[in-house]
């Protein structure tokens, strides 16, 4: 009896869970009379989130297809996955076709199945007809080739496949790195891989935090060496973007010596070594304030409710602040309700009421960001408080330094959301730090932006460059890039007055929309008045653009809309002639 329905009991798993591990498995059963003209091998994980994002569509799929002609049946590559664990996975993404464990790899190396998901249709002579992508997005609002539900509808209607094998992408198959045997001289978890990892890694890949799959022991690691290796060499994690060498505080980029390393124990076979030499795990703050008990904690005036498909939300939440007076801020902290679906929080402020108006006229709970990702949809004066990204580490600002909150304001914030295959609510909170000491100086904000640009179609490296002079000295604390979908790389550099050679700002070689932080120096930059700021930037406006929509380039110009582009670098400074040192400071009431 295999597992096809949702109503089950979790202490029959054992006996009603019809997994099948190994390479002698037989089978699924069927008489000559229903034999299915061809199964559908779908390769799942429970960890893997592009895998995850596919299963609403591939439940569809199955619903609508599958049955006497044609059976779907799911193989979970996971090397700690395990009966129960599937099962629960199944039931809380929906999948109620039957289910199999490949704890050692085998049915994927049979079928050439090389990540998750992938599909893999073979008929009942055992020739495999289709191999690939489920489809060409996981976003499904933006898939233009149905690729695997083709193939089926051909099949179906005895027709040939014009389509046979597509690429797929997603997260490669772990188990086929635990099967191999171990090479010579190959670099270890305990000596090699650990350290790096815990220095740059497990942070986030632990229980309860946003990592998709834990990294913290030598059996969770070699479970996905082959996507530690992929994901690294494309320098896609961490998630670290700036070419930097040590200036920025926070900094998780790896080496390239680093990068050979983990590729090497992944291709070797992953092996532990001398167990007794993995380095002791790094320990975490017990509290969600890394910065201790903030001085006032707010939170979404109620839950949000995340649908299991469809497109990212930036969905944005008014939260009063009740404050008669002004408020010096030193610091702020977020902690993320349901780090599973939130990607990226950010608070703004408003003493316009502009928020309130937008949040009245949306059903809610709160209001869609018309302008995601780049403000919270209307104008202000005023900037941002703060914002989180994963791996994001919070700092209170330099003594004497603090961002002015006026009296009355309403905090504005704004959640990235990005949905993981299954129903989720959220509450996210934050917390702020008020200023404690004598305010020398207030927090600043700046840009070099280009606002006259258009980006031809077809385009695939198209320059878009802008120099701005300082009017006076100041310092910056932190600079933050920011573009949209086709850029590609941007660089900013400072020549100094009476100079010629420029010094580095910030670069980011390998654009990408979805990690966007802001860089603060460790050494703040002292710039002084008459200094040359150049931006330049490259954007790519062809289909081999990865962020591009599967649809046909056009001519894209500056706006605040994901669809258009922006070319800014911001930047937090401080006037070095000013100083506020008899501006009162509030004392924080507990």
């Amino acid at each position: 009896m295999c597992l096809s329905n949702r109503r089950f009991s979790l202490l029959l798993l054992p006996l009603l869970f019809c997994l099948i591990s190994g390479t002698g498995a037989a089978p699924l059963p069927a008489t000559a009379t229903e034999r299915p003209i061809a199964t559908v091998y779908l390769f799942l994980s429970t960890h893997c989130p592009i895998s995850n994002r596919y299963t609403p569509r591939l439940a569809r799929l199955a619903s609508r297809l599958g049955g006497r002609q044609i059976r779907f049946v799911g193989i979970y590559e996971d090397g700690d996955a395990t009966q129960v664990s599937v099962a629960l996975h199944a039931r809380e993404h929906g999948l109620e076709f039957p289910l199999l464990l490949d704890a050692d790899g085998s049915r994927a190396r049979r079928w050439g199945a090389s990540v998750t998901p992938e599909a893999v249709v073979v008929d009942r002579a055992g020739a495999i007809r289709y191999r690939g992508r489920i489809d060409d997005n996981d976003d499904s609002s933006r898939v233009t080739s149905a690729d695997l539900q083709r193939a089926i509808e051909a099949l179906i209607a005895r027709k040939p496949i014009v389509r046979r094998e597509t690429r797929a992408v997603g997260c490669a198959i772990q188990s086929i790195v635990a099967a191999k045997t171990p090479a010579v001289d190959c670099p270890t978890y305990a000596e090699d891989i650990a350290p790096i990892l815990n220095a740059n890694c497990v942070s986030c890949h632990r229980a309860g935090q946003i990592g998709p799959m834990p990294f913290g022991t030598y059996r969770q690691a070699i479970a996905w060496a082959a996507q530690i290796k992929v994901v690294t060499r494309a320098r896609r994690m961490p998630p670290w973007k700036a070419d930097s060498h040590g200036e920025f505080i926070g900094e998780r980029r790896l080496t390239d010596a680093q990068i050979d390393v983990l590729a090497a124990w992944a291709d070797g076979g992953a092996p532990e070594g001398d167990a007794r030499r993995t380095p002791v795990p790094p320990t975490f703050a017990k509290s969600e304030w890394l910065l201790g008990e903030p001085d006032a904690v707010f939170e979404m005036p109620e839950r949000y409710s995340v649908s299991a498909d469809g497109k990212d939300v930036y969905r944005c939440f008014v939260i009063p602040s009740h404050y008669t007076e002004d408020r010096w801020i030193a610091g702020i902290a977020f902690a993320p309700g349901n780090r599973a679906v939130v990607h990226h929080a950010t608070v703004f402020q408003d003493d316009s009421g502009a928020a309130r108006r937008m949040d009245d006229a949306d059903a809610g709970p709160g209001y869609k960001n018309p302008t995601p990702g780049n403000g919270p949809g209307y104008k202000t004066t005023l900037g941002a408080l703060g914002g989180w990204t994963p791996g994001h580490e919070p700092r209170l600002l330099p003594s004497g330094v603090a961002e002015r909150l006026p009296k009355g304001a309403d905090l504005v914030l704004e959640v990235h959301y990005h949905p993981d295959g299954k129903p989720e609510t959220d509450r996210t909170r934050f917390g702020l730090y008020f200023a404690k000491g004598p305010i020398d100086k207030r927090m600043r904000m700046g840009d070099v932006s280009s606002f006259d640009f258009h980006i031809p179609p077809g385009k695939s490296d198209f320059v878009v460059s802008k120099t701005a002079t300082l009017p006076f000295d100041i310092t910056v604390l932190s600079v933050t890039p920011h573009m949209h979908n086709l850029g590609r790389s941007m660089r900013v550099t400072a020549t100094l007055p009476g100079r010629t050679t420029p010094i580095p700002i910030v670069s980011v070689p390998g654009w990408d929309f979805n990690w966007q932080p802001s860089y603060r120096y460790r050494t703040p930059l002292k710039l002084p008045g008459g200094t040359r700021i150049d931006l330049e930037a490259h954007f790519d406006n062809t289909t081999e653009n990865p962020a591009q929509p599967n649809r046909p380039p056009r001519e894209v110009r500056w706006g605040e809309s994901t669809s258009d582009e922006m070319c800014t670098c911001f930047f937090a400074y401080t006037l070095d002639s000013e100083h506020l040192a008899d501006e009162p400071v509030v004392v924080p009431v507990k």
